[in-house]
């Protein structure tokens, strides 16, 4: 049988030639997360960039298409209804001089 240090100078060697890990203590390192492909990028390309979301230039690019901005027409009815109400935004105020 071998001795148990040359088995440990055995281990080490071998993680110096293969450029891995020497850990004789077992403890937690973290090496296999590490190693581990970044998953970063493959989510950015799994996603479309965020300005092509955006309905309205959706619109602008084909105004043949009937496309319809529901959030858009909400929000100008909702500042028609303060306004009625009188509680929509200040006038401008003329410049003076």
């Amino acid at each position: 049988s071998v001795a148990p240090s040359a088995l440990a100078a055995l281990n080490r060697v071998r993680c110096q030639i293969f450029q891995t890990a020497y850990n004789p203590t077992s403890i937690r390192t973290g090496a296999k997360y590490l190693r581990r492909r970044l998953r970063g990028p493959s989510m950015v390309k799994y996603y479309p960039p965020y300005e092509a979301l955006s309905i309205a230039k959706i619109m602008k690019q084909y105004p043949e298409w009937d496309i319809v901005d529901e959030a858009e027409q909400q929000r100008l009815r909702d500042i028609e209804d303060k306004k009625k109400r009188g509680k929509g935004a200040p006038k401008k105020a003329k410049a003076r001089g």
